[in-house]
């Protein structure tokens, strides 16, 4: 099983890779088109500011190569806004492979950016297999994707929002699985081997 790690300039690679090393995966972090065609598995992790990882993207042609891969994809936090058509984050265009729009969090009294554990629900997929309804993910973001037809989990904070969601080959979360403890592991795991 080869796993490749989408290597750009939105950190948060080191964690993602010890999580999956708990699970027994090596992974590659490369920007390499033919190493990342090759996958059998690609993650595209990201924590970060939108306008400039697709300006990076854009300028090494991983924005087309994104788009076109038909292996499981999985976009964790920034990587699943960028999955998306538009962020409100400096009037950014996206990859567009889901058709939603990614807002600003409203404050209502709340503290944004969302910092810490919230949890999951009206869960669907394979990725969520043996995942317990409502448990708890850790997130950091200002930005969310609205909820939608592709949810694959919820999560209410401000509003009700799509926390996972997927498309054809093609999956994301918002939260950090890598740094979700035991539940989170599992997701990476179903994603790794249950996919």
């Amino acid at each position: 099983m080869k796993v490749v790690i989408i290597k750009y300039n939105a950190g948060n690679i080191r964690s993602v890779l010890f999580a999956l090393e708990r699970i027994g995966v090596e992974a590659i972090v490369t920007e390499n088109h033919d190493e990342i065609r090759a996958a059998d598995r690609v993650i595209f992790p990201g924590v970060g500011e939108a306008s400039s990882a697709m300006k990076y993207l854009k300028e090494k042609g991983l924005d087309e190569l994104i788009r076109s891969l038909k292996q499981p994809v999985l976009g964790i936090c920034l990587g699943m806004q960028l999955m998306c058509k538009h962020s409100e984050e400096n009037d950014t265009e996206c990859l567009g492979i889901f058709d939603q729009k990614v807002k600003r969090f409203s404050s209502a009294g709340l503290k944004i950016p969302q910092i810490g554990w919230n949890n999951i629900s009206a869960l669907k997929t394979d990725l969520f297999k043996n995942v317990p309804e409502n448990s708890y993910m850790y997130f950091v973001h200002s930005y969310y994707v609205e909820n939608c037809e592709n949810a694959i989990a919820t999560t209410d904070y401000v509003q009700v929002y799509s926390s996972a969601v997927h498309k054809d080959n093609f999956y994301a979360v918002q939260f950090h699985p890598e740094k979700s403890g035991e539940v989170g592991q599992l997701i990476l795991e179903n994603f790794i081997k249950g996919i």
